[in-house]
Order: C-alpha cells, then sequence, then structure tokens
C-alpha cells in the first residue's frame, strides 16, 4: 500500500507531515502569480544539458536536463557527474530570496531537473553526498506538470512507499534525518503528460 499526498491534505501549510524518521514540510504554493509563466522562463534560459552518469559500472544519459547555479566555486559530484555552479541569473536569484523567506533558510546553490516529458526521470536516491553535509536543509520547488514524487524508507520494511503529487508552484521542504532514512525519486509513467521543472535549493559546504 502507498500513501498518497491526499493523506495530507489537512496538514496546515509549512508544518511537519506525519512521515517517520523524517523532517518533510509542504507549501502548496509560494504565492507566484504566473507559474505557466515561471516555467516557460526556466525552460527557455536556463543552459541545460544532458549528463552522462555511471551507476553500477555502466555509463548511460540522465533521462532528464539538468542545470546547477550558485555561488562562485560551488560544486556538486554526485554518479560520477561533477557540476560546476553557473553564476545566479536575476530570475534564479528572485526564486532563492523567495524559497529562502519562505522556508526561513539561507542556500549558496540550486540543481535543477527538467523533466520533458512521462518518459524522464529520477531513481530513487538520497541527497547525502559529503559536500552536503550531516542532515542537509533542501528546498524543492516545482513548476509544470505535476508528477510522482515517491519516498522509501532506507530500513523499515513495515513504512510503505508514499507519494506525493506537488502541483505546480509548491515548495517540499526536506531537513533533518529526511536524507539519512529516507530516498526519493521521480518514476516514469504510461499516461502522457507535459513538461516539469523542479529546482532544489541547497548549500554546498
Amino acid at each position: 500500500m502507498t500513501a498518497s499526498i491526499s493523506d495530507f491534505f489537512d496538514v496546515p501549510n509549512g508544518m511537519p507531515l506525519p512521515i517517520p524518521d523524517a523532517d518533510l514540510r509542504l507549501w502548496r504554493s509560494m504565492g507566484c502569480d504566473d507559474n505557466a509563466g515561471v516555467l516557460a522562463a526556466l525552460i527557455s534560459d536556463i543552459r541545460w544539458r544532458q549528463e552522462q552518469v555511471t551507476l553500477w559500472g555502466r555509463t548511460y544519459p540522465q533521462p532528464r536536463l539538468v542545470a546547477f547555479y550558485g555561488d562562485g566555486g560551488c560544486s556538486y559530484r554526485y554518479s560520477g557527474v561533477t557540476l560546476t555552479a553557473l553564476p545566479w541569473s536575476h530570475d534564479l536569484r528572485l526564486l532563492k530570496d523567495k524559497v529562502e523567506s519562505l522556508c526561513d533558510a539561507s542556500f549558496n546553490s540550486v540543481l535543477l531537473n527538467y523533466y520533458r516529458d512521462q518518459r524522464d526521470s529520477m531513481g530513487l536516491h538520497a541527497d547525502d553526498e559529503p559536500e552536503l553535509g550531516s542532515n542537509p536543509v533542501i528546498a524543492s520547488v516545482s513548476f509544470g506538470e505535476a508528477r510522482r514524487f515517491v519516498l522509501k524508507h532506507r530500513y523499515r520494511d513495515d513504512i510503505d512507499r508514499i507519494r506525493l503529487e506537488l502541483p505546480s508552484g509548491s515548495v517540499l521542504l526536506m531537513q533533518g534525518e529526511t536524507q539519512v532514512n529516507w530516498k526519493h525519486g521521480v518514476p516514469k509513467q504510461s499516461k502522457s503528460c507535459g513538461p516539469r521543472v523542479n529546482l532544489t535549493f541547497r548549500t554546498i559546504l
């Protein structure tokens, strides 16, 4: 059995979701007046690239496009890929300021993922790279089509997978021991859908 976001509708914006061994907080809207316009600007203005990743000794193209922006000197490495931060654009700085105010946190970089359609995906993983430090604070912002965001406990088989449908303009804050205890991902889906851009604001140590 898989829990869905409907199980959390009664949780007020910004309050912890009732998920064990994690600290997840959801704002269903960040208050943007034009989510569709933000999506279109991100798709057209961000310097997207498709990386080759190596997992379990095999190399293949990532099933999505990515970009990494941040303060000078920031770099991020995962799955054999090293990304060096591009300078903040004006629009990304505005989004960062908005997210920092909403979440009462500060960030020095953002990893963007562009899911062009239902065939693009991200496998289950935890954001536990050394440069993020222990118990990182990560704010995940979504624009465009709602996609299934799946969470799976890393150690406990007695806890069901959780599926969140994150609407356009929503912010999901992951902090505390969330990355220690849970993996998350965005699976492919059979039903056709439009594009989605996800921004994960984070701090590189």
